[in-house]
């Protein structure tokens, strides 16, 4: 395993890490079986959230008394002062610290950039939480280029998460500006919000940009996590084969595609909207039909009910079309069944 200094923060971190999101999808037992297999493969990084329903409290359990091997981040989408103190308390209590090394403004956007750094607001918390000694370093989590600009421009910003894999590299030029000006780049989104099917080779591509101080796939499982290390730990340059592989994912995929991320929910009318689109990935791009089929027919509420309401659309940070793609879906899966 690779180490790197965080830009400034002086904090020594494996190039690989953990992304808390799938801990919501396995047990309290599993998730500290897998918390406490890191170590062995050198990882010392972790990272959840708030908004990660019951990540924080399972890693929390799942590393009492080795907490001193792991570099903890956690973030809120608190915006007001009183809202960010109360979320930090919170995850020091669900991640039984007293500290929490990086905690991160999540999913900040334009809109209320503002009001976090206005009087009253979520950065005077997080300034203070410093202060006091509960929290060691300040990060920012964007998901839009023109926010992780910037970010870069902010003396208070430590850590910059942004979205990074072979299909969107948008953010480039502005991960080189991150190292140049000390501040430590955390890769998101490393398999495209699961867009991406060859997780080795996504590994080995963001690996070989120095640019980044530590990617954070999810991980759920000691499978997950032998296959990604050995990937991100593979120095081989990337072959003629895997590069056309590379060129074939980003023609299929385009610019419009769905990350994942849910912030798009809830649906007014309860359309799991991510997962039309996944289940229609595997319609379209790969051309499966009975495992989709079964999926769509299973599901409460088909994309056929939207009610083109577009609160969806407003929340999105990748700004799609979902009420068309929903249509697109419902057209699809409508000339198989």
């Amino acid at each position: 395993m690779e180490y790197i200094t965080l830009g400034n923060t002086g904090l020594k971190v494996s190039r690989l890490g953990l992304g808390g999101i799938p801990i919501q999808r396995i047990s309290k037992e599993e998730a500290a079986i897998l918390l406490r297999k890191l170590p062995e493969y050198g990882i010392n990084y972790i990272d959840t959230a708030r908004a990660y329903t019951i990540s924080e409290e399972y890693i929390g359990a799942g590393i009492e008394g080795i907490r001193d091997k792991f570099v903890l981040a956690s973030k809120s989408m608190a915006r007001t002062k009183e809202a960010m103190a109360a979320d930090i308390d919170i995850s020091l209590k669900n991640l039984r610290t007293d500290y929490i090394d990086i905690y991160q403004l999540h999913f900040v956007q334009a809109k209320d950039f503002d009001t976090i750094v206005g009087p009253g607001g979520a950065l005077e918390a997080l300034m203070e939480a410093k202060e006091a000694g509960k929290i060691h370093h300040i990060g920012f989590t964007a998901h839009e280029l023109p926010m992780f600009e910037k970010a870069l421009e902010l003396d208070w910003v430590e850590t910059i998460m942004f979205p990074y894999n072979f299909v969107e590299t948008h953010g480039i030029d502005a991960m080189k500006k991150c190292t140049d000006k000390g501040k430590g780049f955390i890769c998101m989104k490393p398999l495209a919000g699961g867009a991406i099917e060859n997780a080795p080779l996504a590994m080995r591509f963001i690996a070989a940009n120095k640019d980044v101080s530590v990617n954070i796939p999810g991980m759920a499982n000691e499978e997950e996590l032998a296959q990604n290390v050995k990937a991100a730990s593979d120095p081989s340059p990337l072959t003629e084969a895997e590069l056309a592989e590379i060129q074939n994912t980003r023609d299929t995929l385009g610019n419009q595609f769905c990350r994942r991320c849910n912030y798009c929910q809830p649906c007014t009318v309860g359309i799991n909207i991510s997962f039309c689109f996944t289940i229609n990935g595997y319609l379209t791009r790969y051309g499966l039909t009975d495992w989709p089929i079964a999926r769509y027919k299973s599901m409460a509420v088909t994309p056929d009910a939207c009610i083109e309401c577009g609160a969806c659309e407003s929340r999105c940070p990748y700004n799609l079309p979902i009420i068309s793609m929903l249509k697109d879906v419902h057209t699809n899966f409508s000339k198989v069944l």
